[in-house]
């Protein structure tokens, strides 16, 4: 088959790179697309994925309006010049490409529809198949709709796709046994952002003084680091932040992506921002698993009394892995799911609605 892979954000590099991968070894003819996001094209270069650029992004509501018609011709040029068969992606474009050509489309979204309801509007129906995390079956019954016991996360975090390399931590100084933690503050510039507060410049500051107490801190941010913190500043490639989640102690910040991804490796998750209590997936790793903690913005207090609490724990790190290996027992192999899913397509799709033992086979 002809595949074309639409890549929004630098996360979804992560999500579709062990498929791309291996579905090329299945020798389908995959296509990767992408605007010009410097962070996901420099993560594509790292791991050798050629791509094909179109558009430029825009941080207003009417430029992101305004540039989706463009979004959507040059993405249906592209699927009519190389013949495409299914396109993936997380993309209003990939969805409405679909309606204008011959392609079928699945596209992923694992947010709740009331935080991303111009997402839910103008891609939901125009999609052939939406595809999320179960957690998210509460809003998604229709026919085309398909959720699986899973997170994105585990689309590259799961052990099945991913070993910590402990010379990364080493590589930046850092002793076998010496307290660490990543920080993550993030931009807040995506259309379902509009309104959304994270942590201030007051707060960081604060936070930073906190956590030095413990031990090191290395800070990674979606935009560019304030003069203040730049000696913090986290100075390893971009692939290797999983192996530090990995082993830091513990991951705090205001970014929604990287908070899953520390709780879904076993490291005490915090965040602040306005988006707590809102996002499903991460309500059931703070309430179910207990990975990860979830403050507002006033609670600022209560994130650096959590912290300090965590860090009087003693075994903390065992227990989180504990409660990983717990997660993990209801969860898949999320590639495993999505290469089976496309490679075996149309009759996958069948499997999923007739078999309800149809995901044991991904843990």
């Amino acid at each position: 088959m002809n595949l074309l892979i639409d890549i929004c954000h630098p996360a979804h590099v992560h999500l579709f790179r062990n498929f791309i991968k291996i579905m090329k070894e299945r020798e389908h003819n995959v296509y990767i697309a992408v605007k010009d996001i410097p962070a996901a094209k420099v993560l594509l270069k790292t791991y050798g994925i050629r791509f094909i650029e179109y558009g430029f992004k825009s941080d207003s509501i009417i430029g992101k309006t305004l540039r989706q018609f463009q979004y959507d011709n040059s993405i249906k040029n592209i699927v009519n010049e190389l013949d495409i068969d299914l396109g993936i992606g997380t993309s209003i474009t990939i969805a409405h490409a679909s309606k204008i050509s011959r392609m079928k489309s699945f596209v992923f979204d694992d947010d709740d529809s009331s935080v991303e309801p111009l997402f839910s509007k103008f891609a939901h129906p125009f999609a052939d198949y939406l595809v999320s995390p179960d957690v998210l079956a509460y809003e998604r019954k229709k026919q085309s709709h398909i959720v699986y016991p899973g997170f994105h996360e585990l689309a590259y975090l799961h052990p099945n796709r991913f070993t910590p390399d402990r010379k990364v931590p080493e590589s930046l100084g850092i002793k076998e046994n010496e307290k660490f933690f990543i920080l993550r503050f993030n931009a807040f510039k995506a259309h379902h952002d509009i309104g959304i507060k994270g942590l201030s410049h007051e707060q960081k500051r604060k936070l930073i003084n906190t956590l030095k107490e413990y031990g090191k801190v290395f800070i990674t941010t979606e935009d560019r680091i304030e003069c203040e913190f730049e000696e913090y500043q986290l100075k390893s490639k971009p692939e290797e932040i999983f192996s530090l989640l990995y082993y830091s102690n513990m991951f705090i910040g205001d970014s929604q992506t990287m908070t899953n991804e520390a709780a879904v490796l076993g490291t005490p998750s915090l965040r602040l921002n306005s988006f707590v209590g809102r996002i499903s997936y991460l309500e059931q790793q703070e309430k179910k698993y207990k990975l990860a903690f979830g403050f507002k913005p006033g609670e600022f207090d209560s994130l650096t009394a959590k912290i300090k609490e965590l860090m009087s724990f003693e075994n903390l790190k065992e227990e989180w892995q504990r409660r990983r290996r717990v997660m993990l027992n209801d969860k898949i192999d999320v590639t495993g799911f999505l290469v089976e899913l496309i490679d075996s397509y149309p009759d996958s799709i069948k499997d999923i609605k007739n078999n309800t033992d149809y995901f044991e086979k991904f843990k």
